[in-house]
């Protein structure tokens, strides 16, 4: 059987939720199915190269091109042309892992890979470039296309259900997985190392996620002062760490960090190199989260997974995805954010009891099962 792989996503070297899932996902995949020959479709005019264990595989070969990417998006979205099965040689199956334009031929089944319809939900949170961008990929089309859709919670299937009215039948939920490095850890030398790169505080919460709107970070830095202005002994030397790369609208967040009565403890960190963060989260007190939208929500399970206890919010795929073992709010009540993170930060007993939970809650993510389950997508 060939599969082929649209791996276009991974062209930018970025490593979001969506490249996240991609690269977990395909490294799963090659390795249970060693009788699949997978080819990866990898085009854009500049592109990172691919340094990924699955890419010299016996079972995989990567087809790269280099197209720019957005005449390629206006030839394929206009005249579905050319087909991408085609262009990588031939293949029975073809997934993309994100709603990409991606043609294919007649005989060539198509599935689909959907993470969230937040920019359905919340427009406003996305630059007028990135709107753009969703509108001329016109994701409707593509779910309405597919042959199968594969959704990553079950928040996602009922927004595609409710907004593109597709058919149930046709989407399967998959949830992605967590990876084994994300543990609780007592390696004092690689904490000590992390703490120093990043200038991290001995006591702190955390953030953890790209620095833009939807992920509610003002919501945060207003908890936090709430927090802090409660003065007692236990949290005055509390400081508020947001790690993560700058996304749109992030100078807005900027400006509410430093006009806060609390600046000197607010601290940004910038991009975080993959292999730190399993340690910035076992270095963290809590770990909060209150986004407004979210298809699945990657950093809180990493944090749970490494015995963070977490406050997400109550809305969209995070209910689902921590069920009881992170304490929910009302993203838009800030003091309820704060009452959480001091509920929990007073509460030994409550504090060890969301620890345990969050570890034993994460173990039931995992990549393997994720890619047993998309492979018998697959092979149907």
């Amino acid at each position: 059987m060939i599969v082929g792989i649209d791996i276009r996503l991974l062209a930018r070297g970025a490593r979001t939720g969506v490249e996240e899932y991609t690269t977990n996902l395909i490294s799963n995949l090659v390795e249970l199915a060693p009788d699949v020959r997978f080819k990866f479709f990898y085009n854009a005019l500049k592109k990172e190269r691919l340094d990924h264990p699955w890419v010299s595989l016996d079972n995989t070969e990567v087809k790269e091109s280099s197209f720019p990417n957005r005449l390629f998006d206006i030839s394929t979205g206009n005249f579905s042309f050319p087909k991408i099965d085609k262009l990588i040689g031939g293949c029975e199956v073809f997934l993309s892992p994100h709603f990409f334009i991606a043609p294919v031929s007649d005989q060539c089944k198509k599935i689909v890979v959907f993470h969230d319809l937040s920019f359905e939900y919340y427009p406003e949170f996305f630059s007028f470039p990135k709107r753009y961008w969703h509108r001329s990929m016109n994701p409707r089309k593509t779910a309405e296309e597919a042959d199968r859709i594969i959704a990553v919670s079950d928040s996602t299937k009922a927004d595609l259900v409710d907004r593109y009215h597709i058919d149930p039948a046709r989407i399967q939920v998959v949830y992605p997985g967590v990876s084994d490095s994300f543990k609780p850890t007592g390696e004092e030398a690689e904490r000590k190392r992390v703490k120093e790169k990043y200038g991290l505080p001995s006591d702190f919460i955390l953030y953890f996620g790209t620095i833009e709107p939807r992920k509610n970070i003002v919501g945060i830095i207003k908890a936090f002062e709430e927090l802090r202005n409660l003065e007692t002994n236990k949290l005055k030397s509390l400081k508020l760490v947001i790690a993560g790369s700058k996304g749109w609208l992030y100078k807005d967040i900027l400006k509410e960090a430093k006009k806060s009565t609390h600046q000197g403890d607010i601290m940004f960190t910038g991009f975080v190199d993959e292999s730190d963060k399993p340690y910035l989260y076992n270095l963290a007190k809590l770990f909060v989260y209150p986004s407004f939208f979210e298809g699945f929500g990657f950093p809180p399970l990493e944090a749970m997974a490494c015995g963070v206890p977490t406050i997400v919010s109550h809305v969209t795929s995070l209910p689902e995805v921590t069920q009881d073992a992170a304490i929910m709010v009302n993203p838009y009540m800030y003091g309820e954010i704060a009452d959480a993170m001091q509920m929990l930060l007073e509460d030994k007993k409550l504090y060890q009891e969301f620890s345990e939970r969050g570890i034993e809650q994460a173990k039931k993510f995992s990549w393997e099962n994720s890619a047993k389950e998309v492979l018998q997508i697959i092979q149907e």
